[in-house]
């Protein structure tokens, strides 16, 4: 029993004096707790709404007060028109528009019926419906309130319209979220494993002195996989024309262009992962924990990011799967061109020529 003990004493050594294990049996459960008691919750709020209140009455009036009063939306009543209301949707400034008919109280006290306008974003049909039956749940209240103190049969009926996804199918939504996971996986992973490969057995070193020049031996090990990158882009954009019935409404080309650079900007993050880890499970395992969890969480494919705390927020901003998704959408979905997304390509090249530097110069071309 004394040499037992003294065994499980060296194995808690062990385990202390490992930096890594600390980190994965400590950091990644606390990672855990914070994602999925924070991030990963199903509740709509904080969306950016906008108010087009031809009517400007009473009625109209009561109805805004209400959705303002809401912890749901964030209420802007700055456009005017249908046309402002389409540039917004375009842009991605707002999820929903409610639009009130200059006759809104007229109708209601005559005809004793009224309509209100709902334009939804249904680019995520889980959300555009969310946001939408939040609404007809707030009017259904003021309905309500008005039948209590009345004994006329008010009824005011929402005219709910989806925008890109009228049939709110799943296939808008999560295509450019699976284009945006397999590609960092695949070129992150993979080229993170097959350098870190090449210096478990002792071949690197051969390469590096070699009359072959070093950064062309790392471009050698780059190529095939943003060949096979892009095959992949194909394949799920063949799948989803013609077997989910997605129609891509935008430049193809300019989404090949867009997939291309996240793809370097994925294998920047791969050559930087091999340049800190020294055996293929280790990189394997920073891949796949480093890539697929902020894929999933921060890209904004499976969880609305407007619902996390502002410090996850920011923190998906240094997530390039967060802005190839927007990019994908909005060329996919809403058939927009470059002048809708240069903000987002700016952000993802401004992060490849980063992550590239580092990557290069961190890069050990000495056997020294």
């Amino acid at each position: 029993m004394k040499q037992f003990l003294v065994f499980i004493k060296k194995e808690f050594y062990h385990v202390f004096r490992d930096r890594k294990t600390l980190l994965m049996l400590f950091g990644l459960p606390i990672a855990q707790i914070v994602l999925f008691g924070f991030a990963l919750t199903n509740e709509i709020k904080n969306n950016r709404i906008v108010i087009v209140d031809y009517a400007k009455d009473m009625a109209s009036q009561q109805i805004i007060n209400k959705i303002e009063a809401s912890n749901y939306f964030d209420v802007e009543k700055s456009l005017l028109s249908h046309n402002e209301i389409e540039t917004a949707f375009k842009e991605g400034k707002i999820k929903l528009a409610v639009v009130f008919p200059s006759n809104f109280n007229n109708d209601l006290l005559h005809l004793n019926k009224s309509q209100i306008q709902i334009i939804v974003d249904a680019s995520d049909p889980n959300t555009g419906t969310t946001l939408s039956t939040y609404i007809s749940s707030i009017v259904i209240t003021y309905q309500n309130e008005l039948l209590k103190n009345n004994s006329i049969p008010y009824r005011i009926v929402p005219e709910v319209r989806m925008l890109y996804n009228p049939e709110l199918k799943g296939a808008p939504n999560f295509v450019p979220g699976v284009m945006a996971l397999v590609m960092m996986l695949i070129c992150v992973m993979m080229t993170s494993v097959s350098i870190v490969k090449e210096k478990e057995k002792g071949t690197m070193e051969v390469l590096l002195v070699s009359p072959f020049r070093p950064i062309l031996v790392i471009l050698s090990k780059a190529v095939p996989y943003l060949l096979i990158s892009l095959v992949n882009v194909s394949i799920i954009l063949v799948l989803s024309v013609y077997l989910l019935d997605l129609p891509i409404n935008g430049s193809i080309l300019l989404l090949f262009a867009e997939s291309t650079l996240l793809i370097i900007t994925a294998l920047s993050l791969g050559l930087l992962i091999s340049t800190v880890t020294d055996s293929q499970q280790a990189a394997m395992l920073l891949s796949m924990m480093g890539m697929m969890l902020p894929t999933v969480f921060f890209s904004g494919f499976m969880f609305p990011i407007e619902n996390m705390p502002w410090p996850l927020q920011m923190i998906s901003n240094i997530v390039p799967a967060k802005w190839y998704y927007i990019i994908v959408k909005s060329i996919m979905i809403k058939g927009l061109g470059f002048s809708a997304i240069w903000k987002e390509t700016l952000i993802l090249f401004g992060m490849t020529v980063f992550l590239l530097t580092i990557s290069l110069r961190k890069f050990k071309i000495r056997l020294a």
